[in-house]
């Protein structure tokens, strides 16, 4: 499986640490890639696979939930937009649009949760002890 991860800009030094903590894990499970673009207008070319777009008013699932929509997919490219969000012509790209959290995060923080949250979908597929 490949998961590719596409963010807009940077993250913040103190969220950097904790999101390549979690993409380094990933790579015990799949192919992780992490593609970081300037501006939005960059993001179409990049995607491959099954879209996923993260938006507030997308669905929200639970992990185990999660996990089971991961299942069986070769490749995913989930986008992080910038901290303005994204336009809905990149939305409207997206086979499925994902909710992480009702409140709106700002983009470093909601990088770093999709990680986590891909990483323990990957715990919860193999059984691992990780997920309680």
């Amino acid at each position: 499986m490949i998961i590719r991860f596409i963010v807009a800009g940077r993250p913040a030094r103190d969220y950097a640490l904790l999101i390549r903590d979690y993409e380094k894990r990933l790579s015990s499970f799949c192919r992780f890639e992490r593609v970081e673009v300037r501006s939005e207008k960059n993001i179409p070319s990049k995607l491959k696979g099954f879209v996923v777009v993260c938006s507030q008013e997308g669905v929200q699932m639970s992990s185990r939930e999660f996990a089971q929509f991961l299942k069986g997919k070769q490749e995913v490219s989930f986008v992080v937009g910038p901290a303005q969000g994204l336009s809905n012509s990149v939305k409207l790209r997206a086979q499925m649009v994902l909710s992480l959290s009702s409140m709106t995060l700002p983009h470093d923080m909601a990088h770093l949760v999709l990680a986590e949250q891909v990483y323990r979908a990957f715990t919860i597929l193999k059984g691992r002890k990780y997920h309680k």
